[in-house]
């Protein structure tokens, strides 16, 4: 058969995948309205004042409210902002660190102990240093935010690169590949499953501690708005406020795992 000619597609196949994205969506919209439900109607039975435990639809208008004036908009921005910079320098010093940890054993068994006895730490017990250090603004919470996502990608890096199959390095070096080359084009895709995972767990985490970072030294963010809502017994507003936290995080979650799909299918390590 020609090259020229269009490959036939099965109308099958084509049913059964809507079939489970239909079900999928399914399963999202049944998941919300359950919460939805619940949050309702426990608001409802509990005999508190609705200024106390907002309804969803209360806080659905402290949303509204907060979109219209433009003060959610900047203090996204702002918590966005200090994110970035925060979990993308973690990630790319964690994986360089761990590629090279991973490879040169002597090394990561040298910094392993002082590793394990930092990590158990939460980055908010620094954070008195961190404000005597860099003083208050945006660089406390991007500390805080970088403690956090470095050793879950970090551990993650040299895991994958010691778990990596010695006959992949043995035929690199029988071709004269040199050792930045190793690095990069063995190391890295071999790795970077494991690499993934740990980046996905750092997401999350360096996530809360962002929001908890905002709420201690910052005057504004996601989590100021937290602490402002509090402080102005605007409880419909503190709700609105942790939906959007959540909601973003979903997003950027489900932002990571299509990237790393996207690079896996790429280097041939996913199906069609």
């Amino acid at each position: 058969m020609s090259d020229n000619f269009p490959v036939p597609v099965r109308p099958g196949l084509f049913r059964r995948l809507l079939g489970l994205r239909l079900v999928s969506l399914g399963y999202v919209v049944a998941s919300f309205g359950i919460l939805l439900a619940v949050w309702w109607t426990g608001a409802l039975i509990s005999g508190v004042s609705e200024a106390l435990f907002p309804t969803p639809l209360g806080t659905f208008r402290a949303l509204v409210e907060i979109i219209a004036d433009g003060s959610l908009q900047e203090h996204i921005l702002a918590s966005m902002y200090r994110f970035a910079a925060g979990f993308l320098s973690a990630v790319l010093l964690a994986v360089i660190l761990g590629l090279v940890f991973g490879w040169y054993g002597v090394l990561f068994r040298l910094v392993n102990p002082v590793v394990q006895l930092l990590r158990p730490v939460s980055p908010i017990a620094w954070m008195p240093f961190i404000v005597l250090i860099f003083g208050i603004g945006d660089i406390p919470a991007i500390v805080i935010i970088f403690i956090a996502g470095f050793f879950p990608v970090f551990l993650s890096s040299v895991a994958g690169v010691r778990n990596i199959p010695g006959i992949y390095l043995r035929v690199a070096r029988n071709f004269g590949v040199g050792r930045v080359e190793i690095f990069w084009k063995i190391l890295f895709p071999a790795s970077f499953t494991q690499i993934a995972g740990g980046i996905r767990l750092a997401l999350g985490t360096a996530w809360v501690f962002l929001v908890c970072g905002e709420m201690v030294g910052a005057q504004s963010g996601l989590g100021y708005l937290i602490i402002d809502a509090r402080n102005n017994l605007r409880c419909d507003i503190l709700a609105a406020d942790i939906a959007v936290i959540g909601l973003i995080g979903l997003i950027l979650n489900s932002a990571l795992e299509y990237g790393e799909h996207l690079i896996l299918r790429k280097w041939g390590l996913l199906g069609e």
